[in-house]
């Protein structure tokens, strides 16, 4: 469907890729990674033809149609949220503005009287337009808007919002592939898991760039790997592909020292022997044999990665905040009536709910950035707030140069000291003078970091602080949030990042706060259970009542025929899984086997002089790998269900 081809782009000196190839086929679900800065969203933009590849082919099937979500700044114009999701094409939204003027008696502006049909009906009845009106709000709905949102004009609502007005566009259009740039950064977690289930179903293929490794988990089939200029495609989802990468990488590292030291060998006796007339001719062929081989690049190890830990604060006490009787309310939109909160030392609070439900509104209640009309809240024993706002630039201020940004602290603290920090926050060199209002989201996601590292709470108060991370970031901040021993409350949309950190859940809705002692799995089983429960109680109730006539007694010939049967049909299930098990370790042993066999060659310095057998051998042991990481879990089922089998 898309194939790219020798794709070669480098922007003032620096090459994003070298001589790149993938192919995107129907149906493929495919994970693009790599750090901030790699090029992910560059090679989004050579695909849809906004930059041009300086050598290279990209074509696309014909008739395929492509449709993209940008990472920020979706436009949004006079049309409303519903007409927004509806403009799958111009004559669609054409014949829609007349027809809906019709049904409001309104006269058709903006359009030539030529442009007004009698067949407009027919033509949009061709269209599905009815259908297509009905699945765009079933997907809006999905996506948390509200049906009162449906006829806003959509430039009122935030970025945020219209971001996923364009999202139900793509999703009601329904292209051939998909492609996603940070899909899940505007979305919060109850439209993130509909989001998700949602593509899953998706009937054409889908390429996404993600930070949220429990989205790509569960939705893709293949991770694409920016790396050195070169795209690396990987079987399997994100955490599968760690597994191939590690295991790539020890191979790599093994035959790039391997050649090293044939190649440091044959220049050895080519500096030694030389100028001896009588050797000539051997050292000269030892250099060209040098020449002949197909080199392997040194490997990098890991890219930079953001490193910190927090300061710990100063203990507090047992109780950290209390809210009592709270009322809030954003002019007659009443948010809480008569509220209550309470968190204890070392409680790690993550707040869920769909989104307008109170959530950051209860955070910023509890940093003091926003007064309730009534109510009170007290802070615990030497607590101390720091607020980490889902919206950076309220905490930075855009005039301002990364350094006397971060100087400007309460705290008594060193330029030298700042920098470093800074630096290891990625902010290096003459970084460190850049005006904040030229930050990208990631920079000033790590900027407004910094200034809570300068001076630390007790209270880490956080509104979705992995949006704009990359994962390597979002790895440290987790890293080092474990360390941190005082109380953290956080909303995100990140579930990777809330089974990491919750030890309590507090669900939002309505107004309503409801606590779950126990992280976010037990909140899923109590909820579940919850759920499942009223479902069999409108179940019983909706049966009739049952005969309480006692049951006819079984022949004792019938009976012992059905317990034979029943002995069969066991004996036969457990040697299918005997068989099953069987195949599976044999597949498991030839795979390790041959592993062992490339690792041996690999070694073996006539490998290199081969021209293409030592890639081709890394290539094949990078596929067993991929082939193993998908049947060892096979396996380990298999296995744990014989023996249950044989138990029984």
């Amino acid at each position: 469907m898309l194939t790219l081809s020798g794709i070669t782009k480098a922007f003032g000196g620096r090459v994003l890729f070298s001589d790149v190839t993938l192919q995107v086929n129907r149906q493929d679900r495919l994970g693009l990674v790599g750090p901030n800065g790699a090029g992910k969203t560059t090679l989004f933009s050579l695909i849809l033809g906004v930059e041009s590849a300086d050598d290279g082919k990209i074509m696309t099937e014909r008739n395929v149609t492509i449709g993209y979500l940008p990472q920020e700044s979706a436009p949004a114009g006079d049309e409303t949220v519903v007409e927004l999701a509806c403009s799958i094409s111009p004559d669609f939204v054409k014949l829609r503005r007349i027809i809906k003027a019709w049904e409001h008696d309104h006269p058709v502006e903006a359009l030539h009287p030529e442009e007004v049909h009698d067949d407009v009906h027919d033509r949009f009845n061709e269209l599905n337009g009815y259908q297509i009106e009905a699945k765009a709000k079933q997907i809006l709905a999905g996506l948390s808007f509200r049906e009162t949102d449906f006829d806003r004009p959509a430039r009122e609502m935030s970025g945020g919002w219209v971001m996923r007005a364009h999202l139900a566009r793509l999703l009601t259009q329904e292209p051939d592939l998909l492609m996603l740039d940070e899909p899940t950064n505007h979305l919060d977690l109850e439209a993130l898991l509909w989001f998700q289930g949602y593509l899953q179903g998706y009937p054409g293929a889908i390429v996404v760039i993600s930070h949220d490794r429990e989205f790509l988990n569960s939705l893709v089939g293949g991770i694409v790997e920016i790396r050195q200029s070169k795209l690396i495609r990987y079987r399997g989802n994100y955490d599968e592909y760690l597994v191939q990468r590690e295991a790539s990488e020890i191979q790599l590292l093994a035959a790039y020292k391997n050649q090293q030291r044939e190649i440091g060998r044959l220049q050895d006796f080519a500096d030694r022997f030389g100028a001896k007339a009588s050797k000539a001719s051997q050292a000269q062929s030892k250099l060209k044999q040098i020449d002949r081989m197909e080199k392997i690049e040194a490997p990098t190890g890991d890219d930079k990665k953001v490193s910190f830990s927090f300061p710990q604060p100063q203990r507090s006490g047992q109780r950290v905040i209390r809210l009592k009787d709270i009322h809030f309310a954003y002019g007659q939109n009443v948010v809480y009536r008569g509220m209550a909160f309470e968190a204890e030392r070392g409680e790690r609070i993550v707040l869920v709910g769909p989104n307008g439900a109170g959530k950051s509104t209860l955070l910023k209640i509890l940093a003091a950035n926003v007064a309730p009309q009534a109510g009170e809240r007290e802070l615990g024993h030497n607590v101390k707030a720091g607020y980490y706002s889902q919206y950076r630039v309220d905490m930075l201020d855009a005039s301002r140069s990364v350094l006397d940004e971060a100087l400007d602290t309460p705290s008594r603290i060193t330029e030298q000291f700042v920098r470093t920090l800074l630096g290891s926050f990625l902010f290096r060199g003459d970084d460190v003078f850049k005006k904040v209002s030229v930050l990208s989201g990631g920079e000033k996601s790590r900027l407004a970091l910094v200034k809570l590292l300068l001076d630390p709470p007790n209270l880490l108060l956080m509104d979705e602080p992995t949006t704009h991370l990359d994962m390597s970031s979002i790895d440290a901040l987790l890293y080092a949030l474990d360390q941190f021993e005082g109380t953290l409350i956080f909303i995100s949309h990140d579930v990777y990042f809330i089974r990491a950190l919750a030890n309590k859940v507090v669900h939002v809705n309505a107004g309503q706060l409801t606590h779950y002692a126990g992280d976010y799995q037990y909140y899923l089983d109590k909820t579940h259970s919850l759920s499942a429960r009223a479902a069999l109680t409108a179940g019983a109730k909706a049966e009739a009542p049952k005969s309480s006539a006692p049951k006819p007694t079984v022949d004792r010939k019938e009976q012992k025929r059905l317990e034979a049967e029943q002995r069969q049909a066991r004996s036969s299930k457990l040697k299918g899984h005997q068989q099953l098990v069987h195949q599976l370790e044999k597949q498991i042993q030839n795979l390790e086997k041959r592993q062992t066999e490339i690792t041996a060659e690999l070694e073996k310095s006539e490998t290199y002089q081969a021209g293409g057998k030592a890639s081709q051998l890394n290539r094949e042991f990078s596929h067993n790998a991929a082939d193993l990481a998908e049947i060892t879990p096979k396996w380990e089922a298999a296995a744990s269900k014989l023996a249950e089998l044989d138990a029984a």
